[in-house]
């Protein structure tokens, strides 16, 4: 049997700038097993679409999930970008043991809606 996943690569890349804002092109193509292009070309998407906003932080970039817009599918009642990954980066939050850290990095969702 091929190997698939229920989540597109966009929706896998919003999950991992969600958890690490910070995160560079080079380790999220790594974690997701796609190339650093096919990367670059997702967040570039979600950032034309608003979905993320990428503000420049010294040479690296920071990026921000704008958690209040509607998920692009209507699928039942409206849900938002965040509403779906609180639920996602929480569970796999729980399903991780703690282990201490010097730093500790807490996702930057943004919620709110603007109605």
């Amino acid at each position: 049997m091929g190997e698939w996943s229920f989540f597109t690569n966009h929706a896998r890349v919003l999950i991992c700038i969600a958890r690490d804002p910070g995160v560079r092109l080079r380790d999220l193509a790594a974690t997701l097993g796609i190339t650093e292009r096919s990367a670059y070309g997702i967040v570039a998407d979600l950032a034309e679409a608003g979905y993320v906003v990428k503000d420049k932080d010294g040479r690296r970039n920071r990026y921000r999930v704008e958690a209040h817009l509607p998920l692009p599918e209507s699928i039942g009642r409206e849900r938002t970008i965040g509403e779906v990954l609180g639920l996602l980066v929480d569970a796999d939050a729980r399903r991780r043991p703690r282990q201490p850290t010097k730093e500790r990095h807490v996702p930057e969702i943004h919620g709110g809606r603007h109605d």
